[in-house]
């Protein structure tokens, strides 16, 4: 794609979300960067898709619907330059609109959620001036909606949709909450009083302590721990979320275990750069893999070697199973109440929780439920995102 393709793409893409975000709708920056991505990714021969594969990406919640179809029909019905409300979304379409009244009565007789098909100049109108045709189709070149693969299960995704969704996936962000570090700095609005600096700062006014210095504790993010189950019952998902631990090992201050009937550490080898050489690494490094399932042996080796000695202190831990333990039940519940006691909180996912009737009866996730925090299906991208709102979560709500 040409580099005024790319500029329209994200005229588009940061536009519709900035007016979304000012008609009232909470579209985060990360929601627009995740349009403009999806339109790389997607062909849409209409409008009518575009519409939806906008509103997939930056709607969260059936009662903004409204609000967002009402800004889509200003922006590509009358084909109106959002520089010219200047951010107020009830200010009127130029002059130059073409139909945006017809446009709006239209959308008023159809359900709720679905507007009408416009007929816009901007988006490839074989009506509209001919100078723009070139650029226009380049950007519909670039509209490319992968709803099908956000919603496929990760189970039944093919080797090429794996490839796929590593470049979806490593566009996620994991971003713990912070924590008040131990470490202070100066700051002008710091609650405590630097003694020594101030009184060093004291000697330029003859002893007299004019200007005080302060300082305040540093925040930082907390540590993420992720867990991965790749037992024989898991392996199907295990594929899909060790491109989640490259992503999250490689962009934040994460570390990563997998586990069977032994824990491995995986930190290393999935720092490496190159994602093939990384998740082929790992996997040769678990000699388990598809093996058995000892879910408690595996979180006792992680208390015993890593938790108790700082690696879950305060850090938000996250376990990948179907809860499916061979051992002792009681094992896994003994060791979840150990690590839920360390960590800051202790979010479990388990792909089986969306299937339809599912109920967390199995003697493994029974025991470990009452010591989470939690607890998430994670079996697709489009789930992923409740995931990532827990691992933001602070708890504190």
């Amino acid at each position: 794609m040409s580099a005024e393709g790319s500029a329209d793409l994200a005229t588009v893409a940061g536009g519709l979300g900035h007016l979304v975000h000012l008609a009232g709708v909470p579209v985060t920056p990360e929601r627009s960067a995740r349009l403009a991505s999806s339109i790389l990714l997607a062909r849409p021969a209409s409008v009518d898709e575009l519409y939806w594969l906008a509103r997939v990406t930056l709607v969260s919640t059936p009662a903004d619907i409204a609000t967002f179809d009402r800004v889509f029909r200003q922006l590509f019905g009358g084909l109106w330059d959002p520089a010219d409300s200047r951010g107020d979304q009830n200010a009127p379409p130029p002059a130059s609109a073409h139909g945006s009244d017809a446009l709006a009565r239209a959308g008023d007789d159809r359900p709720e959620g679905r507007p009408s098909a416009p007929r816009p100049t901007l988006v490839g109108d074989s009506t509209s001036d001919g100078g723009d045709d070139d650029r226009t189709e380049s950007i519909l070149a670039a509209f490319s909606p992968d709803e099908r693969l956000r919603q496929q299960e990760f189970a039944s995704i093919s080797a090429a949709e794996l490839v796929e969704l590593r470049a979806l996936m490593s566009r996620l962000a994991l971003a713990p909450p912070p924590r008040r570090s131990r470490r202070a700095a100066r700051h002008h609005r710091g609650a405590q009083v630097d003694l020594r600096s101030s009184l060093r700062r004291a000697l330029r006014s003859g002893g007299d302590p004019v200007d005080l210095v302060r300082r305040r504790h540093r925040t930082r993010r907390r540590r993420l721990v992720i867990l991965c189950d790749i037992s024989g019952s898991m392996e199907a998902y295990a594929r899909a979320y060790l491109q989640l631990l490259h992503s999250a090992v490689g962009g934040s201050r994460a570390e990563a275990f997998v586990f069977a009937t032994r824990l491995t550490r995986v930190t290393k080898v999935l720092r490496a750069s190159n994602p093939d050489h990384a998740l082929y690494r790992a996997g040769q490094l678990a000699p388990d893999w598809s093996g058995g399932t000892r879910i408690g042996r595996g979180i006792k080796a992680f208390n015993d070697g890593y938790g108790r000695r700082g690696l879950a202190r305060g850090a938000v831990v996250m376990i990948v199973s179907d809860g499916w333990e061979r051992d002792d039940p009681e094992l896994l519940g003994r060791e979840m109440e150990r690590l839920h006691r360390l960590a800051h909180r202790v979010i479990w996912v388990n792909p089986r929780k969306a299937a339809r009737g599912y109920a967390p009866s199995v003697g493994g996730m029974a025991a470990a439920l009452p010591h989470v925090d939690r607890f998430v299906s994670g079996h697709s991208l489009a789930a992923v995102d409740e995931l990532l709102e827990a691992i933001a979560d602070d708890g504190r709500g």
